[in-house]
């Protein structure tokens, strides 16, 4: 979780003491909020927590897709696999 205390700063001060907040980042695992004139531009964060956090992302749009799917077939907006494939079939002249 960020903590403002620890995890907003200043461009320059992160260029400054680069080495030292990278191993505040392996160590915690939070990212940086990196400021340009006291406005939030960048975030920075180590490589590691940004491989779960596209994990993350990952599953979530699987399991949104999943939900979509199964409110479909709720909603009685799907067919059966062989009913679909032999409407493809007519569709594009494929044969038997």
């Amino acid at each position: 979780m960020l903590e403002l205390t620890r995890d907003i700063h200043s461009l320059t001060d992160f260029k400054r003491r680069t080495g030292e907040f990278v191993e505040q980042m392996k160590r915690t695992g939070n990212a940086l909020v990196l400021t340009v004139n006291g406005k939030a531009e960048l975030v920075v964060q180590d490589a590691e927590s940004y491989q779960k956090l596209l994990e993350l992302k990952d599953r979530a749009e699987a399991i949104e897709g999943i939900r979509k799917g199964l409110e479909s077939m709720k909603a009685g907006r799907t067919q059966p696999a062989k009913e679909a494939l032999e409407e493809l079939r007519k569709k594009h002249g494929i044969p038997h």
